[in-house]
């Protein structure tokens, strides 16, 4: 219901401002827009993420590129309220021979060091916003609700640092029975292993580092589009745009894809760096097309795999 009510806030941003010319600026960027094709921020994520692992049977590259791929695919194009990917994803390791207390610790703080990293990256999106004489009370919106996330994060961190799967195995054999127990292994060994991850700090440093040029990287993507799109912006204004965009779509994770949400963020943040409504929603569209060439075959090509292995235990 709320991915409906997205699609509909999405497509009357789009009526209200003239599809016609938003359709004529995005055709304007041609195949060029495929530069701007998000590999280098997974290659870059696939890192951050398989520094966290233990080097023994922790994988290569190439195979923390194809769980982010396919975590991202998950949570981008299905309605999973942006978790069902890290299940996904923990269970392709799983898969890959690594042991499930390991393989669901190392996405636990791969994903707590993702929060940490946003926040900072949004940080400083709003600190060049500020610089670039935005009004105050945008500014100020914006930095409330950076505020509000400390706390929850702060809380994330010691949850997990006292036990966080001992206090879900309890809530969940209440609703569920032994399912947890028997989806994860048990809870005292996934709280071992997350303790043991937060040990090693070299690891966690490097992670954070990773991931922050993840996310510099997709402000590379914006600028590249916008490049291609006719609109020579800066990379300034490129890293305002995809921090503010990146936090919304964090905000409004029980949207499907933040479909609506993500529209009105570009046309709200790139009128802010001097985007006029017409290219902030051909930027939109952009981002939305960029999302199903580089996913939709992740998940494509997952489906049929796991059809695929199931024909062959039938």
């Amino acid at each position: 219901m709320l991915g409906l009510v997205g699609l509909a806030l999405a497509t009357a941003l789009f009526a209200w401002n003239g599809i016609g010319p938003v359709i004529a600026a995005f055709a304007a960027a041609g195949l060029g827009i495929l530069w701007a094709s998000h590999f280098v921020s997974m290659v870059v994520n696939a890192r951050a993420w398989q520094i966290l692992v233990p080097s023994r049977r922790r994988g290569s590259l190439t195979f923390f590129l194809w769980a982010v791929w396919l975590r991202e695919a998950v949570n981008g194009l299905l309605p999973v309220a942006r978790i069902g990917g890290e299940v996904v994803s923990a269970r392709l390791l799983m898969r890959h021979g690594l042991r499930t207390a390991k393989a669901v610790a190392s996405l636990v703080v791969d994903m707590t060091v993702s929060l940490v990293s946003q926040f900072m990256f949004t940080l400083l999106g709003l600190v060049l916003l500020l610089m670039r004489g935005v009004d105050g009370g945008t500014a100020t919106d914006i930095g409330l609700g950076l505020l509000a996330m400390v706390p929850l994060g702060g809380g994330i961190v010691i949850v997990q640092r006292f036990g966080l799967f001992t206090f879900l195995a309890r809530l969940f054999r209440a609703l569920f029975g032994d399912r947890f127990d028997v989806l994860v292994g048990g809870a005292e060994p996934l709280d071992r292993a997350v303790r043991r991850l937060y040990r090693r700090r070299a690891a966690l440093i490097a992670c954070f580092l990773w991931q922050l040029l993840g996310w510099a990287a997709g402000a590379g993507e914006i600028w590249l589009a916008l490049r291609f799109l006719g609109h020579r912006a800066n990379l300034v204004d490129a890293l305002i745009i995809e921090a503010a965009i990146q936090a919304l779509s964090s905000g409004a994770f029980v949207v499907p894809g933040a479909i609506g949400v993500q529209e009105g963020g570009f046309l709200a943040i790139g009128g802010l760096v001097g985007l006029t409504p017409e290219l902030a929603l051909a930027l939109a569209l952009a981002r939305r097309a960029r999302d199903i060439i580089v996913f939709l075959p992740a998940l494509l090509f997952w489906q049929f795999s796991a059809g695929k292995r199931a024909l062959t235990s039938a």
